[in-house]
C-alpha cells in the first residue's frame, strides 16, 4: 500500500531508457530544447499552497527579510517528444544573501519522497541552509506528478481515510483478498484520474527536467543536494549528464544497486535497528521509562499493543479509530528522526491507556493527511513514480514466501513491509528496470553522507552510492548518528565538510567519520 511505498526510497529506472536519455541528451537534443531552455521566469510572491501540496498559508519571509518567490517553468510532457505538450513546473526560491560576486548560482534541493513538495519544503527547512544561502539562491520545486506540478491525483479523501485504515499484515485468505482488492481500486483510480501524466513520471524524466532548470536558471552547472530519494533522482542525473555536474551533495542515501524487494528487506532490519535504539534510550534515562522496564519490556509491549489493535482498535482521532496498521505506520513515522521518540513515547503511554490520538496524528502525517481531513497528492505521487521505476511485479504468493525472511529482519515491521511490496501490483504502467544505473564517470565529486542509525535509507546504501558513481566521484563520508539524514542532526562536523564542499570546493578526505 502507498504508506509503505512512501517510506521506500527506491524509484528505479530502466537501462534503455538511460541510454535513450544519454543519446537525447547530447547536441540534437539541445537543439530541439532551444525555446524551453531560453524561457523566462516569472518570480513572484507564493501563494498558498494549495490541496496536492498539502494546503496552508503563504511562506512567511526569513528573518532577514528575504522574499519567497514562486514560478512556473514549462517543460516537455513526453521527453522523447520534446516538440510535444508541455507541462508546467513549480518552482521556488529566496535570493542569496552575499554579494553578487561572492554568489556561485542556484543549490537546488530535491528532500525525497518521491512525491515530496519541494516547493513546501524547502520554507520548512530553510533556516537550516542559512550559511548555504550566503553564497547560492536555495530553489527547490515539485517534481512532475506531485503538488502544482500536474499532481498526479488517485482516490478522494473519503476513500483514502478508508484505504490507509485497511488491514496491511493479513491474516488469512480473507483478508488478503481485501488487501489485493483495494490496492488495486487505488491503482485503477490513479490510472483513470491521470492517465495523460501517468506514463511520464519516471526519475530519468525528472532528471531530465533539473537539467532544464539548471539551464533556465542561468548555471552553467548543477549545484544540487538531494536527501533521501532526492540521491537517486541526483545519481540518475549525474548519470545522464556527468559533465554538467556541479557541487553535489547526498545525505540519506539510497542503494541503488537494490530492486525494491531488497529496499524493503533493508528498511525492516533499519527500522527494527531504530526501534531497538528507542527501546535502549528510553530505559536508560535517569527517570523512569513509562512504556516498559528493560528494552526487551518496551518492544514486547508495542507487539502486544499491535496484536490487540489487530482484534480490536481504539479511539483515534474522532470518528476514526486507530488501528493495528494505522499504529504501526505510526510508531514508523516516529523512528524517522530521534527529535520524534519523544513524542512515540507519549503516544504508546496513552495507547496503553486506550488513547490513540498521537500515534494517529503521526500515521497522517506520514500519510500526507492535514487536521482538516484533506490528503495532499504524495502518497499518489509515490506510487506513480516508484511503480513507472521499479519493474519487479509482486503477487500475494510470492510475499507469502517471503515472509520468513522478513519476519526474521523484523519481527515487529516484517509483515508490515513484505505486504507492502503489492502496491504496483497491476500498476498501469511498466515498471523500467530493477534498479537505477547511477554511474557517472567524468563527473565532479559526489559528497555522499550515511547515517549508521538511518531507519529509511540504512547506513550501507552510503558505500554502493559512491562505489555506483565511480572512482574519483562518489566521495564517502560517515555520520555516527540516529535518523533519516545527516545534514539536518546539526552535527558541527557534518555540516562543517558539507559546508565546506558546498561553498569553498574542498572535498573532504573519502572516508571521514563524524560522530
Amino acid at each position: 500500500m502507498p504508506t509503505l511505498l512512501r517510506l521506500r526510497a527506491a524509484a528505479l529506472t530502466a537501462t534503455a531508457v538511460l541510454l535513450t536519455t544519454v543519446l537525447a541528451g547530447c547536441g540534437d537534443d539541445d537543439a530541439k530544447d532551444e525555446d524551453l531552455t531560453r524561457q523566462e521566469l516569472s518570480w513572484k510572491a507564493c501563494p498558498a499552497p494549495d490541496e496536492a501540496q498539502g494546503g496552508g498559508t503563504s511562506p512567511s519571509p526569513l528573518p532577514d527579510g528575504g522574499e519567497w518567490q514562486c514560478a512556473t517553468m514549462k517543460a516537455p510532457l513526453d521527453w522523447d517528444d520534446p516538440k510535444g505538450d508541455t507541462i508546467g513546473l513549480e518552482l521556488i526560491r529566496v535570493r542569496t544573501t552575499g554579494d553578487t560576486g561572492e554568489r556561485i548560482g542556484s543549490l537546488i534541493f530535491n528532500f525525497g519522497g518521491p512525491g515530496g513538495s519541494g516547493v513546501t519544503a524547502l520554507p520548512g527547512f530553510a533556516e537550516d541552509y542559512e550559511t548555504l544561502r550566503t553564497r547560492y539562491d536555495l530553489v527547490s520545486f515539485d517534481p512532475r506528478g506531485v503538488g502544482r506540478s500536474d499532481p498526479v491525483i488517485c482516490e478522494n479523501d473519503q476513500e483514502l481515510d478508508a484505504y490507509f485504515q485497511q488491514d496491511a499484515t493479513p491474516d488469512d485468505s480473507a483478508e488478503r483478498t481485501a488487501l489485493l482488492d483495494s490496492t488495486t481500486e487505488f491503482n485503477d483510480a490513479c490510472e483513470q484520474n491521470s492517465e495523460k501524466v501517468l506514463p511520464h513520471v519516471r526519475t530519468t524524466d525528472a532528471a531530465r527536467d533539473l537539467d532544464l532548470m539548471r539551464q533556465v536558471l542561468g548555471d552553467g552547472k548543477l549545484h544540487y543536494f538531494g536527501i533521501s530519494y532526492g540521491t537517486e533522482l541526483g545519481g540518475v542525473y549525474a548519470h545522464l549528464f556527468p559533465k554538467r555536474v556541479g557541487r553535489a551533495v547526498f545525505d540519506a542515501v539510497v542503494d541503488p544497486t537494490q530492486n525494491s524487494e531488497q529496499g524493503s528487506l533493508g528498511q525492516a532490519k533499519g527500522f527494527q535497528l531504530a526501534l531497538d535504539n528507542f527501546a535502549e534510550d528510553c530505559v536508560s534515562k535517569t527517570e523512569e521509562c513509562p512504556i516498559g522496564d528493560s528494552a526487551q519490556d518496551v518492544k514486547d509491549r508495542i507487539a502486544t499493543l499491535l496484536k490487540d489493535l489487530d482484534r480490536k482498535p481504539i479511539p483515534g482521532v474522532f470518528p476514526r479509530e486507530l488501528t493495528q496498521t494505522a499504529a504501526t505506520n505510526g510508531i514508523v513515522q516516529a523512528l524517522y528522526s530521534q527529535d520524534f521518540w519523544e513524542y512515540l513515547t507519549d503516544g504508546l503511554d496513552q495507547a496503553y491507556d486506550g488513547d490513540g490520538s498521537i500515534l494517529m496524528l503521526l500515521s497522517d502525517s506520514s500519510n500526507g493527511r492535514s487536521e482538516n481531513g484533506e490528503y495532499d497528492n504524495s502518497a499518489a505521487a509515490h506510487t506513480a513514480i516508484s511503480c513507472s521505476d521499479s519493474k519487479p511485479r509482486y503477487d500475494t504468493a510470492y510475499v507469502e514466501r517471503k515472509l520468513p525472511e522478513f519476519r526474521a529482519a523484523s519481527a515487529l515491521f516484517g509483515d508490515y513491509l513484505a505486504w507492502g511490496m503489492i502496491g504496483c501490483t497491476d500498476w498501469a504502467v511498466a515498471g523500467a528496470a530493477d534498479h537505477p544505473d547511477v554511474s557517472a564517470p567524468g563527473s565532479a565529486p559526489i559528497l555522499v553522507v550515511g547515517n549508521t542509525g538511518d531507519p529509511a535509507t540504512p547506513y550501507e546504501g552510503a558505500r554502493k552510492m559512491a562505489d555506483a558513481l565511480g572512482k574519483g566521484v562518489g566521495v564517502e563520508l560517515t555520520f555516527r548518528g540516529q535518523g533519516h539524514g545527516a545534514y539536518n542532526s546539526k552535527n558541527k562536523c557534518v555540516q562543517g565538510a558539507v559546508n565546506g564542499y558546498l561553498l569553498d570546493g574542498k572535498v573532504p578526505q573519502a572516508g571521514t567519520v563524524c560522530t
